[in-house]
């Protein structure tokens, strides 16, 4: 069973700045469609955010990193993103605990534990149209591998398309929201792609 150290975890959110700076329009884009256009910049700020501290000192610990990266997210991205993205991470690092190393299936255990924190936070469930829909099929899939996870986002992401969203800016606009991807499941989708990513070396 492979196990991963503080310095992989690092490579992850490097890897999710990469991949945000690369979408950034593609996400405002979205967002311009559903929300308030700002989706993409507030990540691309935020993640750079990110980068920057975790470069600065390098927490020791799968789980510091974790919730180092949420702290800085919550502290420098509006909108919704940043609360999300930083619960997200934060309770996902509590949950890894202290341990130097973990295994993928704890991570899945702890993403799980993160992903219902966003649940509980957005008081959002699959089928909403919400971040929801990338990540709860990828913390049920990354008990069987990292590619598998990346697929479930991907697919959940896209599934987005057809739903009336029933939370958050998109919800006001009922029917008008149909036939849209969702921009929060789909930068969703982009983090559980860099981490697959970087799990392949």
């Amino acid at each position: 069973m492979n196990e991963f150290d503080a310095a992989f975890f690092r490579r992850w959110l490097a890897a999710a700045r990469a991949a945000v700076d690369r979408e950034a329009d593609h996400l405002t884009e979205l967002d311009s469609a559903i929300g308030d256009a700002d989706h993409g910049a507030n990540l691309k700020r935020g993640f750079a955010a990110v980068t920057e501290v975790l470069d600065k000192e390098p927490p020791a610990t799968p789980g510091a990193v974790l919730t180092t990266a949420g702290r800085q997210l919550i502290s420098t991205v509006g909108g919704a993103s940043g609360p999300l993205y930083g619960t997200l991470l934060r309770h996902t690092g509590k949950a890894l605990g202290e341990a130097a190393s973990v295994t993928r299936q704890d991570l899945a255990t702890a993403l799980a534990a993160g992903v219902a924190a966003v649940g509980q936070l957005g008081g959002a469930q699959v089928g909403d149209k919400t971040m929801l829909d990338a990540l709860v099929p990828a913390a049920e899939a990354l008990g069987d591998s990292f590619a598998a996870a990346r697929d479930a986002a991907e697919a959940g992401a896209l599934a987005t398309v057809p739903l009336r969203a029933r939370k958050g800016r998109a919800s006001y606009l009922g029917e008008r929201s149909v036939g849209h991807q969702d921009p929060g499941a789909t930068s969703s989708a982009l983090l559980i792609a860099a981490l697959a990513e970087v799990a392949a070396g």
